[in-house]
């Protein structure tokens, strides 16, 4: 069931929605607070971007490339993102509470802004590689950044709260669970 929710948040990235207000942050912190086996928290929502990525790269998005394109230019940083997201979250979401989930999205949209926008200014060539080019790209990144955060609050909320929708109407869901909660 949890990977089921979070490759279908993964989908979400398939339909028209505006920049930066995607599931990715969210997907890294649903799996970082149910997945037993901590390896997956990782694996499953990184797999899951990368396969969208394809779709997106190679369907929607061809007209910019003229060939395949299995990464983009800075997708190592994005997907490092995920990872630090995941970290983060396997320490605060311990203990799943509406505050906690709150300080994680918004703590989520954060690293995502400093890590992504990073390996735009070092792998896209677009900003010089100083100081000053890497300020700029911060600044270019800002209007950008509250569509992140909204992103992560409202797919955060939708997941973890259909999970628990699910989980009181099944009760092997909030069994098989438990122990990784309590982890």
């Amino acid at each position: 069931m949890i990977t089921v929710i979070v490759l279908i948040a993964a989908m979400t990235r398939l339909i028209p929605h505006p920049a930066n207000f995607s599931p990715v942050g969210a997907m890294a912190l649903f799996g970082s607070a149910y997945y037993s086996k901590r390896y997956l928290a990782f694996l499953i929502p990184v797999i899951s971007m990368w396969i969208s990525d394809l779709f997106l790269n190679n369907i929607v998005y061809s007209a910019f490339f003229n060939h395949f394109v299995w990464f983009y230019p800075g997708s190592i940083f994005t997907y490092i993102s995920f990872i630090l997201i995941a970290l983060m979250g396997m320490s605060l979401l311990k203990k799943i509470s509406i505050r906690n989930l709150f300080v994680s999205a918004l703590l989520a949209s954060v690293i995502f802004f400093i890590v992504s926008n990073f390996g735009v200014w070092f792998s896209s060539g677009m900003y010089p590689r100083n100081l000053e080019g890497l300020i700029s790209c911060y600044i270019a990144g800002i209007p950008f950044f509250k569509n992140t955060i909204f992103g992560n609050l409202f797919y955060t909320i939708t997941m973890f709260g259909l999970f628990e929708l699910f989980a009181k109407k099944f009760n092997w869901l909030r069994l098989s669970t438990a122990s990784c909660i309590n982890e």
